[in-house]
């Protein structure tokens, strides 16, 4: 399964800073959270999803040890 990282707003929506999901591509994770958690369904969109460190398509495979970052936009100075 793949190990799903939050941040901060993402943490917050997910109620968790980490867990273990076994959706097979990024889309069908996505399509997941979205449903399981309705507020982050307005926030997804916006955020920066990251497979292994990058930024990859909806089609993209999540094998047993892939690391997905959740990291919603970010305000600073």
């Amino acid at each position: 399964m793949a190990r799903v990282r939050y941040f901060a707003a993402a943490e917050e929506m997910a109620g968790t800073s980490e867990e273990t999901r076994a959706e097979p591509t990024l889309g069908a994770l996505r399509t997941a959270l979205a449903t399981e958690r309705p507020g982050m369904a307005g926030l997804l969109p916006r955020c920066a999803v990251l497979v292994g460190g990058s930024r990859v398509d909806d089609d993209e495979p999540l094998a047993d040890d892939t690391v997905v970052d959740v990291l919603p936009p970010f305000a600073g100075g």
